[in-house]
C-alpha cells in the first residue's frame, strides 16, 4: 500500500503560519479563556494582546476540544491520507496529547500515531519539522519515521528563565520548580524539562543578568557537541533575546539560528520576560 502521511501538531509548537503552510503541516490552536470571551491561540489573539490585558485579568488556557481533533483527523482521511503522525506539547504540561490519543482510537480506516514530545515551543517545533522532512524525503516508511521521531526527542535540549514564577504557579505549571524563598533572595532558576515532560530547576543563579549569561553558557556547551539548530524564544523580552542570539548564531556548529516569540497560550503561563533557548542536534 502506498503511504500518504500527514503531520499534525498544536499551536504551542511556535511554528509560524507561513512555515505550517509551506510544509503542509496541520495544527490545532489551543484556547485562551477570559471571563467574557474565548480566543484561539495565534488565530484570534496574539502575544502582545495577552501582555496588554494582564493588568485587568490573567486568563486561563484550554486544550482543543475532542470534536475539533476528530474533525481534523477525519478531514485528512477524506483527503486521502493513510497515516497521521500527531506530535504534541508534553503531556506533563497539557492534556492535549491525551485528548488526541483518546480521539484517535475512535477513528477507523486511517493509522494514527500519537507522539508525546515531552517538549514545547521550538523543542516541539523542531520535532515536527523533522518528521515532515523525513516524509518529504520519501526514504522511510511510516513505522520507521515514527521510530526516528521518538528517538529525536533525546537530541533536544531546552532551557529558559522567567521574570517571576507567579504565572507558572497560578496556571498550575510549576512542576518540580520551587522558588518562593529563592524569589525573595532574587535567585533566578534556570528551568528545563525532565524525562517526564515536567518543568524542573536545572540550576540557580542570582540576578537576571547572571541568568542570561548562564543560558548562553549552557547553549554553547550543547552546541559544542555537534551540528545543531538554535532557537531563541521570548515573551516580551526581544532585546535580551537578540543579545543571546547574536552570541550563538555564528558559532561554527550552528546550522540555523532563529528568533521567535512564544504563543499566547504559553505567555499566559510564563508572563512577560521569559527567554528560552532550544538546541536541537542535527
Amino acid at each position: 500500500m502506498n503511504e500518504k502521511i500527514a503531520v499534525v501538531t498544536d499551536s504551542t509548537s511556535d511554528l509560524s503560519k507561513e512555515v505550517l503552510k509551506d510544509k503542509n503541516i496541520e495544527s490545532f490552536p489551543l484556547k485562551i479563556i477570559y471571563s467574557d470571551r474565548e480566543y484561539r491561540d495565534r488565530v484570534d489573539i496574539q502575544p502582545q494582546e495577552v501582555y496588554d490585558k494582564f493588568e485587568q485579568e490573567i486568563p486561563t488556557t484550554s486544550m482543543p476540544g475532542p470534536d475539533e481533533v476528530k474533525n481534523m483527523y477525519l478531514d485528512l482521511k477524506e483527503k486521502g491520507y493513510t497515516h497521521i503522525i500527531s506530535i504534541h506539547i508534553s503531556s506533563g504540561l497539557s492534556g492535549t496529547y491525551n485528548t488526541c490519543k483518546m480521539v484517535s482510537k475512535e477513528i477507523e480506516g486511517i493509522k494514527i500515531e500519537l507522539i508525546d514530545s515531552k517538549m514545547l515551543s521550538m523543542g516541539l517545533g523542531r520535532l515536527v519539522l523533522y518528521a515532515q522532512d523525513l516524509i518529504d524525503k520519501g526514504e522511510n516508511n511510516f513505522e520507521s519515521i515514527v521510530k526516528m521521531v521518538k528517538e529525536k526527542v533525546d537530541n533536544i535540549d531546552l532551557f529558559f528563565i522567567v521574570s517571576t514564577l507567579k504565572y507558572l504557579k497560578k496556571g498550575g505549571r510549576i512542576g518540580k520548580v520551587r522558588g518562593t524563598i529563592a524569589e525573595l533572595l532574587n535567585i533566578k532558576p534556570i528551568i528545563s524539562i525532565d524525562d517526564e515532560g515536567q518543568y524542573y530547576t536545572f540550576d540557580k543563579v542570582r540576578t537576571r543578568k547572571k541568568s542570561i549569561k548562564k543560558l548562553i553558557d549552557l547553549a554553547k556547551e550543547k552546541i559544542n557537541d555537534g551540528m545543531c539548530y538554535v532557537d531563541v524564544m521570548h515573551a516580551d523580552a526581544k532585546e535580551e533575546a537578540v543579545v543571546i542570539l547574536d552570541k550563538l548564531k555564528n558559532i561554527s556548529n550552528v546550522k540555523e539560528a532563529l528568533l521567535g516569540e512564544i504563543s499566547p497560550a504559553m505567555v499566559v503561563h510564563s508572563g512577560p520576560g521569559l527567554i528560552g533557548v532550544c538546541i536541537t542536534k542535527q
